[in-house]
């Protein structure tokens, strides 16, 4: 088993998800720059959240277009698992792994601070230790983590249970005061129709120690690493 994280220029959260990896959920993982070409030994790629260049144009606009992500489409049209964070799921949007776009939150503001967020489908490999209904306390850091579609696509969305996570209350309540962004529907994270590839605004590598306020992001990581080991 091994994870790959992919390092575009001026991304700030890599670390972050190759330390989740290497050290709680203990596999062997690599950084990936982003003019690799080559992802055959990996089994998991992660794309991290914090900026990357390009980002003043829009959000994950140039980091579609480097090498690696031409890979990465192949990859995940092989079945394999792709997990984008925060800047990670701007990027997935881009390339059209994943339906619809990010704009700016609703306050034209960054935000950065602990939201609660539902387990929609808990059958996917990156929420199989969760069970539906499942209320996670994770972090984000965006200013542009309002998630918009069309309203065939989030038909589809709905039809396919493409909708992982949603923005709620501590008691799981899908509320407008919930939403940190404006997300419709409170979107926070989603799934292509296959299952194989997720994209999500909150920060679960932020959420895997309780010293940080939450270690509910451990089980992502575990359900991904799980995942992996049934294939």
């Amino acid at each position: 088993m091994k994870y790959g994280v992919i390092v575009f220029p001026g991304s700030n959260c890599d670390h972050d998800a190759y330390h989740v990896v290497s050290k709680h959920i203990g596999q062997p993982v690599d950084f990936i720059w982003h003019k690799e070409t080559d992802l055959r030994s990996y089994d998991a790629i992660l794309i991290p959240g914090g900026f990357s260049y390009g980002d003043y144009l829009r959000a994950g606009a140039l980091a579609s277009f480097s090498p690696v992500m031409n890979a990465v489409k192949n990859f995940a049209a092989e079945g394999k698992l792709v997990f984008g964070i925060c800047n990670g799921f701007q990027i997935l949007c881009e390339t059209g792994l994943l339906p619809g776009a990010l704009m700016r939150n609703r306050n034209l503001h960054f935000v950065c601070r602990h939201v609660n967020i539902r387990t929609e489908n808990s059958n996917t490999p990156y929420t199989n230790e969760l069970e539906n209904g499942k209320v996670l306390s994770i972090p984000i850091a965006h200013a542009e983590g309002n998630y918009v579609c069309d309203q065939e696509t989030f038909a589809s969305l709905k039809k396919n249970n493409q909708i992982v996570f949603r923005y709620c209350d501590a008691n799981g309540e899908i509320t407008d005061e919930a939403n940190p962004n404006g997300a419709g529907s409170n979107i926070a994270g989603i799934c292509n129709p296959e299952g194989n590839v997720l994209g999500m605004m909150p920060h679960p590598e932020r959420a895997c120690e309780e010293l940080l306020g939450s270690n509910d992001g451990r089980d992502i990581f575990r359900s991904l690493t799980n995942a992996i080991q049934e294939r």
